[in-house]
């Protein structure tokens, strides 16, 4: 059979409905990561849904334990053909946000999937139960399009905490770094930039979380009496972080300030226009760094965001002054920003501009990956893409926002390809999730043709970019 029949075999099995039907057995298992009672069903998840659809690939299948207590389990699986083929990871996750099944509109179950109409509803439909499911399935066309094979070797990740923050996800890989080795990751993850427009992203933005917090004294005190005599620590707060963002949301602190765009990157970034979906917001214009296009801004640059600042009692206020102020932060940046060094940047900042009495607190990380636009096996990634769907994709250098990807890209080493199923308006970690049926379609029309065209590569590799 030909690259034209595993793709046609694939897309059957989304007209056929038994893309539905598989979709439908595992959105009705409840794997909320977020709810610590959810261990039994993580189990039963992999041991039994994705341990079946992977045996029948011929690959043998391993549940881990978590090395983090408390973590949920990971699934690796491994088809090996030949030592001189390429090898591929493919990754996804099994969890869900909690389902939030009152939030939902009427007629609607988080744990039920319903056609509404290019809109198949339900928990995990797009993030990310209806991904990797997309994915494995197109493995097997695949396969049994070559009689068999797939003409490389396949190792699959699938977690179940990413929900959760991916708690052991680096240590497990770490312990197993030679065992998940791969030439490729080729992942589904994370929304399209446009539902029409098949993209690739390379990696994704980092996150810093953290705290500013400041307690003055001990009680509050009327602000008749004592207004204008005690120093009010939300005022005091407010007034750090404006020296740190201001009014404009530029970042004032130089070692939060992301680097030169790359030239490579702004490339890519020259005809990408962010928003424009029937529910996105409109893009405030004179927000962020000035001179960067709105693309630029999200996902070539940082932001810094105060994502909560509370103070005395906002849903009551008293005349009061408050006795403390705390700011919950968040810092998305781009490779070359030193993270690492948040606390202290943000300590020494705060200490030079008379802040000494506000406390830095780091919270949470996650590093920045990127995976250059001119490597060889982008060009390749999007040279079968576009013959699979007659449609030039999206490249993005990373994403706006956060994915394990620095565990891939730097634990183990190895590029880094995601493409995406979903899109912007899917709902996701919100009431009414839903998976576009003519982007699952055109899903694992994608998915079938690059597994079918990595098998044709044999022994090779895709060379290197061209100079200049």
């Amino acid at each position: 059979m030909s690259r034209a029949d595993a793709v046609e075999r694939s897309t059957s099995y989304i007209d056929s409905g038994a893309f539905l039907d598989d979709l439908g057995r595992r959105v009705a298992l409840r794997t909320e990561s977020q709810d610590p009672g959810s261990l039994p069903v993580l189990h039963r998840y992999l041991s039994g849904e994705m341990t079946s659809a992977l045996e029948r690939l011929g690959a043998h299948c391993t549940v881990v334990e978590n090395p983090v207590a408390g973590g949920g389990p990971f699934l690796i699986a491994h088809r090996h053909e030949d030592p001189a083929l390429p090898t591929v990871l493919v990754y996804g996750h099994g969890d869900v946000v909690l389902g939030q099944p009152e939030r939902w509109r009427s007629g609607l179950s988080p744990w039920e999937i319903r056609v509404e109409g290019d809109r198949w509803y339900g928990r995990g439909t797009a993030d990310n139960k209806g991904q990797h499911t997309l994915n494995i399935a197109a493995l097997g066309h695949v396969m049994a399009a070559r009689g068999g094979r797939l003409g490389f070797n396949l190792t699959v990740l699938i977690e179940t905490g990413e929900e959760a923050g991916s708690p052991g996800l680096r240590e497990m890989c770490e312990q197993r770094a030679d065992e998940l080795a791969a030439d490729l990751l080729l992942a589904s993850d994370g929304p399209r930039l446009a539902a029409d427009r098949p993209t690739v992203f390379l990696g994704s933005r980092g996150s810093v979380a953290f705290t500013l917090s400041l307690n003055l004294r001990e009680g509050t005190y009327h602000s008749g009496n004592w207004g204008g005599l005690l120093r009010n620590p939300a005022t005091v707060l407010a007034s750090a972080l404006a020296g740190m963002v201001d009014g404009r949301g530029v970042i004032t602190v130089d070692g939060l300030r992301a680097p030169e765009i790359p030239d490579a990157v702004r490339r890519a970034l020259a005809d990408v226009s962010p928003g424009g979906g029937p529910t996105d917001p409109e893009i405030d214009d004179g927000w962020g760094e000035p001179g960067l296009t709105p693309a630029e801004r999200v996902m070539g640059g940082n932001a810094l965001e105060v994502l909560a600042f509370v103070a005395g009692t906002p849903d009551a206020p008293v005349n009061a002054i408050p006795a403390t102020a705390r700011a919950h932060c968040q810092l998305r940046f781009v490779v070359g920003t030193p993270w690492q060094e948040l606390g202290r940047i943000v300590r020494e900042h705060l200490d030079a501009q008379g802040y000494p009495m506000v406390e830095v607190h780091v919270d949470s990380t996650m590093a920045a990956t990127r995976l250059s636009p001119d490597d060889p096996w982008v060009r390749w990634a999007v040279a079968s893409i576009e013959r699979s769907t007659q449609k030039a994709p999206i490249v993005l250098p990373n994403l706006g926002g956060s994915l394990p990807n620095d565990v891939f890209a730097e634990v183990i080493g190895m590029p880094t390809v995601w493409v995406p199923h979903s899109y912007p308006a899917c709902g996701q970690h919100g009431p009414d999730e839903h998976l576009l049926g003519s982007v699952a379609r055109e899903g694992i029309r994608m998915m079938s043709g690059l597994f079918w065209d990595l098998g044709e590569l044999g022994s090779t590799r895709p060379g290197p970019a061209p100079a200049g």
